[in-house]
């Protein structure tokens, strides 16, 4: 007698069969695509290692690839086990299943594509911070095929891509002749061996889609085994990590910031800053009034892209990379100890301009209801200030014209007012041209009677690198050559501009946007990329040059303080209603920043951090120049309390702000 398992029954067992070895297939292909981030990357490993625990972040790697496979593994696995009932298993079918795949993988693995650039960059999984790049398609795709280091990256996916296809198309042919070969249903019972079996595949595929077994589905803290910041991101899948950050964006508990309630945050922010509030304004605004008298230089803001101190001599870098900056520094007041709020140029423009913190991927500035802000372009232009904003790109980049000319910018200079040959990428103009564009205009504005404040955001420390043919270079690494052009840019402005009628009535304050990987990561959320210089030089015999000495301030500090210390400088009366001190008088216990999905407070020996989306935390301590993790209970917590308040209060206030002028503007 024939075994059951033959004829209609095994039809549906090969069937099956296909689908998991296409599964299998795709499984593979993800784990050939974490070992090309793993080498592109290895550099970021500790030195202690070992085989195993790098084995380890494979296995779970495919822990989460499964979850994504299953995702997509289900609805053809649904239909082919319906179909199986109704013993159909003609070409249509599997020319359906044939194109589902490919679809969806081909999204998969160009996301996963993606990631391996942008973990090289951000350190961190591709996450839905992406979403802000979606407005500018010309700008993200010149930053994407213009930067020449990505191409290996889309081979590998059109290689990897190509693979999948044919490799499925060989299962599905195979499937197809061997389909052909079975004989249909001879017995009942092999369709309720069929459902038996539907039921238990489908069973597996859903068990495989929420990854684990216990009260909740697998999350992205499954990920994290060990001490090594690197390995613990190795085994996420960039589309999981996409999703659920995306997912985590629209959840109503997650539009609020939730750390601590709203009036313990405020109570604490008052204390820590010494604020009393002033009714009908905020609870942490105040009156600035001076004993001196006031002073009104010029005013030339430089923010410098990507420029980490690492990147600086004076902050250990070992390459002469930077040396008329580091030259520079020497003769300026300097702060050694100075953060990004974020990790994102928005970030570090308005908290520098408007001395509110960056809740993690938000970007304060693209909102449709741009909120009114008291900040430093406000206050100067009410002391007599013509103020204006020069950036390489378009003006509508991050909503930058709206927003500014709305906070105190008279006027706004972009890649619409340059000439269309100079314009070299996606972001617009090289930064010599910027420099020596805005030179010109700052000459026109030094005949005014009024003095100025200049804004100027620099771009080419930003893939695509686009280095101009007459620039000498010196380093043959391409991360090192623009670093060196952008160094060599600045000088090239401080030069000219050293010859200018307006030069020794000018204080030049120069800081990055943000900063950017710089050797390995040495934590969770890498010091180099909030790690920023700042810089505040005044011509020798210029006005208030007596108040900018060539000294370092050992005060911690960060992008929120600019204002408050430059205005100090000037001695300008106003009300502060923003989180800034002045960093040559007030004194912070420690200085917190965000990056993307991840807040963290530095103090001068401990850094701590924390993930919202995992409630993950990690306290770490400096020993030696080097991190290493520690327990020290009272400072978790008294670093906790600090990032928790002011992020808190930031997330209030911001949002009693927006709601003021949303009902500003319904009247």
């Amino acid at each position: 007698m024939q075994p059951f398992i033959f004829g209609g029954y095994k039809r549906f067992l090969l069937s099956i069969k296909c689908l998991l070895l296409i599964h299998l297939t795709a499984l593979i292909i993800l784990s050939f695509f974490r070992l090309v981030l793993f080498f592109s990357a290895s550099y970021q490993l500790s030195d202690e290692m070992s085989i195993m625990l790098i084995a380890q972040a494979f296995v779970r790697g495919i822990w989460f690839d499964n979850v994504i496979g299953c995702y997509i593994l289900l609805l053809p696995l649904t239909i082919v086990s319906i179909s199986a009932l109704f013993s159909y298993y003609g070409k249509v079918l599997w020319k359906g299943i044939n194109i589902y795949f490919s679809i969806f993988y081909f999204v998969v693995f160009l996301i996963t594509t993606v990631n391996i650039p942008y973990f090289n960059y951000f350190f961190k999984i591709i996450n839905s911070s992406i979403s802000n790049w979606f407005g500018y398609v010309n700008t993200t795709a010149g930053m994407v095929f213009g930067e020449i280091s990505y191409y290996p990256f889309f081979v590998v996916f059109l290689f990897a891509i190509g693979v999948f296809i044919w490799r499925m198309s060989i299962f599905i042919r195979r499937n197809q002749q061997q389909l052909q070969q079975q004989l249909p249903y001879k017995h009942i019972y092999e369709r309720v061996f069929v459902v038996i079996t539907m039921v238990v595949c489908i069973g597996l595929c859903l068990f495989g889609i929420r990854g684990r077994t216990g009260y909740n589905p697998i999350k992205v803290s499954a990920a994290y085994y060990c001490t090594d910041p690197f390995l613990n991101q190795l085994g996420i899948n960039p589309v999981f990590n996409l999703l659920n950050s995306m997912l985590d964006d629209n959840r109503k508990e997650n539009q609020h910031l939730s750390l601590i309630s709203n009036e313990e945050a405020i109570e604490n922010v008052q204390r820590l800053l010494g604020r009393k509030g002033m009714d009908g304004i905020s609870p942490i605004a105040r009156e600035v009034t001076p004993s001196d008298s006031l002073c009104r230089p010029n005013i030339v803001l430089i923010f410098m892209e990507s420029m980490s101190a690492q990147l600086m001599k004076r902050f250990g870098q070992e390459k002469s990379l930077t040396p008329f900056l580091d030259s520079l520094y020497s003769q300026s007041l300097g702060f050694p100890h100075f953060y990004s709020s974020g990790i994102h140029t928005n970030h570090g423009l308005y908290s520098t301009l408007y001395s509110f913190p960056t809740i993690m991927k938000r970007n304060a500035m693209k909102g449709s209801v741009i909120p009114i802000y008291s900040g430093l372009p406000t206050v100067l232009k009410e002391n007599g200030y013509q103020t204006m904003f020069f950036m390489t790109s378009e003006s509508q980049y991050d909503n930058m014209n709206a927003f500014f000319r709305t906070n105190g910018f008279d006027e706004i200079f972009s890649q619409e007012n340059y000439p269309t040959e100079k314009v070299v990428n996606g972001f617009g103009v090289q930064d010599d041209y910027l420099y020596e564009y805005a030179l010109g205009q700052l000459n026109e504005k030094s005949k005014a009677e009024k003095p100025f404040f200049a804004v100027l955001l620099s771009v080419s420390n930003h893939p695509p690198y686009v280095i101009p043919p007459y620039f000498e270079l010196r380093n043959e690494n391409r991360e090192d050559q623009i670093v060196e052009y952008a160094d060599w840019a600045i000088r090239k402005f401080m030069t000219e501009a050293a010859t200018q009628n307006w030069y020794k009535n000018t204080i030049f304050v120069l800081l990055g946007d943000h900063g950017k990987m710089v050797g390995n990561a040495d934590c969770e959320m890498p010091q180099s990329y909030n790690h920023i210089p700042l810089m505040i030089y005044a011509a020798p015999g210029s006005l208030c040059s007596d108040r900018v000495f060539a000294k370092e301030e050992e005060a911690l500090g960060g992008q929120v303080d600019v204002a408050a210390t430059l205005l100090g400088i000037l001695n300008v009366k106003y009300v502060q209603n923003n989180f800034g001190v002045d960093l040559r008088k007030e004194k912070r216990p420690c200085m917190f920043f965000t990056a993307d999905n991840m807040i963290g407070a530095r103090n001068d020996s401990y850094f701590y951090i924390y993930s919202p989306e995992n409630k993950q935390e990690f306290l770490y301590v400096t020993e030696n120049g080097r991190l290493r993790q520690t327990k020290n209970q009272i400072m978790r917590d008294s670093l906790k309390n600090y990032v928790f308040s002011m992020l808190q209060a930031t997330e209030n206030l911001t949002e009693q702000q927006l709601t003021t002028d949303k009902n500003h503007k319904n009247r």
